[in-house]
């Protein structure tokens, strides 16, 4: 990692690390989609799938913004919660647990990257980088919304069903 000497130094690095965080959930949401057994919990991680996909394309467009390469130092703590998450999916659980505990895993990744984003859009408007915001606001914005059709699918279908 590059020595950090500035708040735009940080937002490189929130990018950098967003973008290693995006790729690796492209690689891994097949994975969920695959071991899912509830439809709409099926539907709701292809959907974020795409999304991801477009997600992944902004950050290059910011990091062009940057001048800077989007494919920085990786990600330690999206690799630490994609494992755990693997961990639960080798179980042998009954259906409607797995799906609860993807739900659990996807939520955890989620609020990471509410999290990142967040950071990242409050750094951009720090150094008045309203285009870098814009783009980031908009990614923020769909990480909030997967959270909350989240919550709602595990609060109203997909945990009532395995208790």
């Amino acid at each position: 990692m590059a020595q950090l000497k500035d708040l735009h130094d940080l937002l490189c690095h929130e990018v950098q690390a967003m973008y290693s965080a995006e790729t690796l959930i492209v690689a891994g949401l097949p994975r969920m989609i695959e071991k899912a057994y509830n439809e709409e919990l099926k539907h709701a991680f292809r959907k974020h799938l795409t999304e991801t996909q477009k997600q992944v394309e902004r950050l290059e467009e910011v990091a062009k913004l940057l001048d800077i390469d989007a494919d920085g130092d990786g990600n330690p703590g999206m690799k630490g919660i994609i494992a755990e998450g693997e961990k639960v999916m080798q179980q042998n659980s009954e259906s409607e647990v797995l799906d609860a505990a993807l739900i659990c895993g996807a939520q955890k990744i989620e609020h990471y990257e509410i999290a990142g984003y967040g950071t990242a859009v409050y750094l951009a408007k720090e150094l008045g980088l309203d285009s870098v915001a814009r783009i980031l606001e908009a990614t923020l914005e769909e990480e909030k919304t997967t959270n909350e059709i989240l919550n709602n699918l595990a609060k109203n279908t997909v945990n009532p069903m395995a208790e």
